[in-house]
């Protein structure tokens, strides 16, 4: 039975592999739609390789050179943000959603209120409406799939599992580029050193969310929100080998531990063949070559996002929006330059202590809240930001 696929970010890594695995299980899928951003190229490659009924560009300004690329190929083209929300609503039996920040989220919630698959690598829709998103899901009977490698590394020690007798949640972080920098060095880090990943290649702005484990804050609100846990249970630790995903403790003192190659083409393939499992061209591991594994606890004094993640846990309701959106503008102003490495946490940290007072905080979380949340939160921040450095 051919199965109806979307991929929303498909020209980003995830989308990419993804894009790979049901590109090799040919008639097995019909594609519905593939969406990206500014890489019309890759897009366009894409849509000629699988022809879905839509490729959408979320830029504007690249519609043209996208319909001139698909000419002839009768493959529907559009462009914009509300496009992609549009070719959320077409219906399929499986969507990816990994579109990176929270301009995943409107399209991923209009995917959960299909009764379909979801397959969420999104992190942010979690962090900012998980228990929107999860509501949603819920109602109209849709699977929500983790692909994050660290959550479906739980997922899959999970099954069969009574979530009642989970004891703790261990989530690994690999540290990043400066996990072996002293911590008085690191606020002379450059763009370039925090770009570059010692473990794999990923786009600049999770690389740097690696370095500064922002990326792994994220995670631990998205733990809480997925698998509904106490935020005490959550734990992570540095694992600079990155092949064990995640462990999960029962109370009995057993730990399931998720091993693997650091691909995710393996989380991204279970998510794809479940409730099955099926081949998926990844390396098998040889333990005895790889010898060892090594971990260390995390100094929250070293890396303040984590900390900052458990206070946005205690206090729910919109903080999460709030954290996302003051972390992608100070990510921003450290990429152009504006501020330094260690000065993003603080800026988190002073955006969230400045909306704490705002009743709007503690209100039910729906889609308008949240987005207003956001636009305030990344005004706070670029205040902030100006107010310490000016314009320079």
């Amino acid at each position: 039975m051919t199965r109806r696929v979307s991929i929303f970010g498909s020209t980003g890594s995830i989308g990419c592999n993804t894009v790979e695995l049901v590109a090799a299980g040919g008639p097995a899928y019909k594609v519905v739609a593939l969406t990206g951003g500014r890489n019309v190229a890759k897009l366009a490659e894409q849509a000629r390789a699988l022809r879905p009924e839509i490729a959408v560009t979320a830029d504007e300004g690249s519609l043209a050179a996208l319909r001139d690329a698909l000419a002839g190929t009768g493959v529907e083209v559009a462009a914009g943000a509300q496009a992609i929300v549009e070719a959320a609503h077409r219906p399929a039996d499986w969507v990816m959603s990994a579109i990176v920040g929270a301009a995943g989220l409107p399209p991923g919630l209009v995917a959960a209120g299909q009764g379909a698959t979801l397959a969420l690598a999104n992190k942010e829709s979690l962090v900012t409406a998980g228990p929107l998103l999860m509501a949603t899901a819920r109602a109209a009977g849709t699977r929500i799939l983790p692909v994050d490698s660290e959550h479906s590394a739980i997922f899959q020690a999970l099954v069969g599992e009574d979530i009642a007798a989970v004891e703790r949640i261990i989530i690994t972080a690999s540290g990043g580029a400066f996990r072996d920098w002293p911590a008085e060095k690191l606020a002379t880090a450059t763009l370039a050193q925090a770009s570059s990943h010692p473990n794999w290649a990923m786009g600049q702005r999770i690389t740097i969310d690696s370095a500064s484990l922002f990326n792994k804050a994220l995670e631990l609100i998205e733990t809480k929100e997925y698998f509904g846990v106490d935020p005490a249970r959550i734990e992570a630790v540095i694992h600079p080998e990155s092949l064990v995903h995640a462990l999960v403790g029962f109370v009995d003192g057993a730990l399931m531990a998720h091993v693997g190659p650091p691909d995710m083409r393996h989380a991204i393939g279970f998510a794809l063949n479940w409730p099955e499992r099926r081949a998926l061209p990844v390396e098998r591991l040889d333990l005895a070559k790889i010898g060892q594994l090594t971990f260390r606890a995390p100094d929250e004094g070293r890396y303040p996002a984590l900390r900052l993640a458990r206070e946005v846990m205690a206090q729910g309701g919109l903080y999460g929006a709030a954290f996302n959106a003051a972390k992608e503008a100070a990510l921003d102003a450290f990429i152009e330059g504006r501020i330094g490495f260690v000065e993003m946490a603080g800026v988190v940290e002073d955006v969230l202590e400045k909306m704490t007072d705002e009743r709007r905080m503690n209100a039910a979380i729906t889609l308008d809240r949240v987005w207003e949340t956001d636009h305030v939160a990344r005004i706070r921040a670029n205040e902030l930001i100006l107010a310490r450095h000016g314009q320079g």
